[in-house]
């Protein structure tokens, strides 16, 4: 019976030993990214456009690939780092007509892809188009449209116009013929006008492009952290 009570003292005191011993291990390591950090509505970022758009042969659905050209920091904190990669999409788009002479185009960003691979989905609109010579954003929706033409139009008219009372001078030595080639040539250049398209928008890669976010958007802080480290 002592023999048994011996075992029996032993089995408890090693079980005892095995919970205590287990109580004593680290906690397992937190699978939860940590807090998130917020990029308010209106942040702005800097892209550099990694494909050429152009009004010509763009179609609606299109994608837009771009990459950050300048870090965004928040709290003197990089948020999204330099050459994080921004895919986007077109959804409007324009051509110059005859009559309607100037090119639209309209495409939306929706993707951010860290250098790591993480992925968040983005809603951000163009913004500006710095150093662009023909074309101009315009409204809150970011759609980007070519810069009018009336100048150059009323130059090709005036100088058809021009040239035609010229010749029409030349040709019968007179006022009245003079004005006769005037309104001939002015005609012509009119014509001349509407027969061609207005200005094609076109996008050259590496162009310089400001994305603005649209709404809040949150960021992971374990992950940019990471990026850094």
């Amino acid at each position: 019976m002592r023999h048994l009570l011996t075992l029996s003292m032993v089995a408890l005191a090693i079980a005892a030993g095995g919970q205590a011993l287990n109580t004593s291990q680290p906690p397992a390591p937190s699978t939860n990214g940590g807090k998130q950090i917020t990029l308010p509505a209106g942040t702005t970022v800097l892209l550099q456009l990694r494909s050429p758009i152009t009004t010509k042969n763009a179609r609606v659905g299109d994608s837009v690939y771009c990459e950050t050209n300048f870090p965004v920091t928040q709290d003197n904190v990089i948020i999204i780092p330099a050459h994080t990669y921004v895919k986007g999409q077109i959804v409007q788009i324009h051509r110059p007509g005859r009559v309607h002479r100037r090119a639209e185009i309209q495409f939306h960003f929706n993707t951010l892809i860290f250098p790591d691979g993480y992925t968040l989905q983005m809603p951000g609109s163009l913004q500006n188009v710095p150093g662009s010579e023909n074309s101009s954003v315009s409204g809150d929706e970011g759609k980007l449209k070519s810069n009018g033409q009336k100048g150059k139009d009323a130059e090709t008219i005036g100088k058809a116009a021009g040239t035609g009372a010229v010749i029409g001078g030349l040709g019968t030595d007179s006022v009245k013929g003079a004005g006769i080639g005037a309104g001939l040539g002015g005609a012509v250049g009119l014509a001349t006008v509407f027969l061609k398209r207005g200005q094609e928008i076109r996008l050259e890669s590496g162009a310089a492009l400001e994305m603005v976010l649209q709404r809040p958007m949150a960021i992971d802080s374990a992950r940019t952290t990471a990026v850094h480290n």
